[in-house]
């Protein structure tokens, strides 16, 4: 498949595969190793990447269109692109180049999975949790131990990943952001958690006890300084899935119009029109570099995206009409209802964004990464 990667395009194989796929990649976990090959045999991960990198060229929000255009086919694919192309995002923003050269070809390739392994970081900066891995030296003075626990991490393929990890810092320094790996001796990875969709996301918990790491693997030493600057980039590739989404609910809407369902028209072509707004608010907060100090401005589009998807998808409910509630004619639709149930819970969720955006007021620094 001779394809260059450009906005809201698949190449056709692609997105064959994906609408083939999309029932049992969300019920089962049986194919969850073909997702990440699936993706990478059309260079997805090089989006937004420089070819210096490996990459095609564009920029992060080329990438986020093209999560968006997977997970019109598949939120579950969607949702492992994401997870995956923001751990490529931490390395490009990282000062460790060593780090970036040895993990980048391997990412982009589809060969080990990245994931981003920071839900406890977001919340630990607004203050609603304390880090769970902390650091103490090592016995020779320059490697850390790290013990603790991630709950809750995607793309965790288990033929080998890399996952960033927030670590409260040893003695008296600062919290940091790490790079752990599935082959780390103390790291273990839990069964895939028993998710009631999505099940080929490859999610699972990891129970750290004395895994050592030594400087070539921070990513950057002080998290409160380095989060706020990846978080554009974190939130703005997670908006791909609502984007995606909503655009497959709403262009099922369009193809039953015809059948009895004009009324809903006129709510389609205003969802539609909401949805753009926010998609060029997002592109150009992106590229302008806005959202690094106003971070409110992300996180009401996150909120404003989420909404239009779980809308979309609801118009796509009323236009379904009673087959929707049978199992084999309403299959799309049943797993879109399961998907979009998601978006709302995703770190940082709604409720977190929510509630950062009250406790910021209108003049204040908004305190979650």
């Amino acid at each position: 498949m001779n394809w260059r990667p450009t906005m809201s395009a698949l190449a056709k194989d692609l997105e064959s595969w994906l609408s083939a796929h999309a029932e049992q990649l969300d019920a089962e976990a049986k194919d969850a190793a073909l997702i990440l090959p699936a993706l990478a045999g059309e260079s997805l991960f090089g989006i937004g990447l420089s070819e210096d990198h490996g990459g095609s060229g564009g920029d992060v929000a080329d990438a986020v269109e093209a999560i968006a255009a997977v997970s019109e086919q598949s939120l579950t694919a969607g949702f492992v692109f994401w997870g995956h192309r923001t751990f490529i995002e931490y390395l490009l923003q990282s000062a460790n180049t060593e780090l970036r050269a040895r993990l980048l070809p391997d990412l982009l390739a589809g060969r080990r999975g990245g994931a981003t392994g920071l839900s406890n970081a977001m919340k630990f900066l607004a203050g609603i949790e304390e880090l769970r891995i902390k650091a103490r030296d090592a016995s020779n003075g320059s490697d850390l131990i790290l013990d603790g626990k991630m709950p809750w991490v995607t793309n965790l393929r288990p033929d080998g990943f890399e996952v960033a990890a927030a670590v409260e810092g040893a003695g008296q320094g600062p919290a940091f952001v790490g790079v752990l790996s599935s082959e780390d001796a103390g790291l273990e990875r839990s069964a895939d958690l028993e998710l009631m969709a999505m099940r080929a996301s490859n999610t699972a918990a990891i129970t750290i006890r004395g895994v050592r790491i030594g400087a070539e693997r921070i990513l950057h030493p002080n998290t409160s300084e380095w989060l706020p600057r990846v978080r554009p980039a974190f939130l703005g590739l997670q908006c791909g899935m609502s984007i995606g989404l909503a655009r497959r609910a709403l262009e099922e809407v369009r193809r039953k119009l015809d059948s009895g369902r004009h009324v809903l028209g006129q709510p389609v072509e205003s969802l539609q029109e909401q949805l753009q707004i926010q998609i060029s608010l997002l592109k150009d907060g992106l590229r302008n570099g806005q959202f690094v100090e106003g971070a409110a401005g992300l996180f009401q589009i996150r909120i404003e995206l989420a909404d239009i998807a779980a809308a979309a998808v609801q118009l796509e409910l009323q236009a379904s009409g009673g087959a929707a509630y049978l199992s084999k004619p309403g299959r799309d639709i049943q797993r879109r209802l399961r998907e979009v149930a998601f978006i709302p819970l995703v770190t940082p969720s709604l409720v977190q964004l929510k509630s950062a955006l009250h406790a910021s007021g209108p003049t204040q620094q908004v305190a979650v990464a």
